[in-house]
């Protein structure tokens, strides 16, 4: 028997979930299914909410680098349209979604030095290269930026991971392959 995971609709969910489709539902115009498919769990939503929004010493383009790679290395087919379109938002063209993807960012040596981060902590489980780390301190970020690409990294994990176990329909334009 395999367990399916429909997408849970308002009334389905915790009072305090409904509370947060609500306002997802005015903040972005709908319930992401990704995001509804948290609300299985009366806490995870909230939390994950929280920590996704908590502030950090990355910029919102910064962020669609790290969100991209990580989902492009976990081969998220949801969080890679999701931050596909988010990235756009944040003033990046497809040429350079694509490339970002690929694992570089050849436009941008600041970002080149995050992708490049972001995906080695990615495929190797936290353990970055030493040599990446010192060149993306070398190329202006701080320690605390360190911390913050792996907190970040963590964080799309985690939908990466719900995505793969829960396997929502993709409610974002798609995206194509690499």
């Amino acid at each position: 028997m395999e367990t399916l995971f429909e997408v849970p609709a308002r009334n389905q969910v915790s009072e305090a979930n409904q509370n947060i489709f609500d306002m997802l539902q005015k903040s972005l115009g709908f319930v992401p299914n990704l995001y509804a498919n948290f609300a299985y769990s009366e806490h995870a939503l909230p939390a994950f909410l929280a920590a996704q929004n908590a502030k950090t010493s990355l910029t919102g383009k910064e962020k669609e680098i790290v969100n991209l790679i990580v989902s492009q290395v976990n081969n998220c087919e949801y969080c890679l349209a999701a931050h596909s379109k988010f990235a756009k938002m944040n003033g990046f063209n497809d040429e350079q979604i694509m490339e970002i993807r690929s694992g570089r960012a050849s436009f941008n040596p600041k970002y080149d030095a995050l992708v490049k981060l972001a995906k080695s902590v990615a495929e190797n489980k936290g353990h970055g290269d030493q040599s990446i780390v010192d060149n993306f301190i070398a190329n202006g970020y701080s320690k605390g930026s360190v911390i913050d690409v792996i907190f970040l990294t963590g964080l799309r994990i985690i939908t990466n991971y719900v995505y793969a176990v829960t396997n929502p329909p993709v409610d974002f334009p798609p995206v194509p392959a690499l």
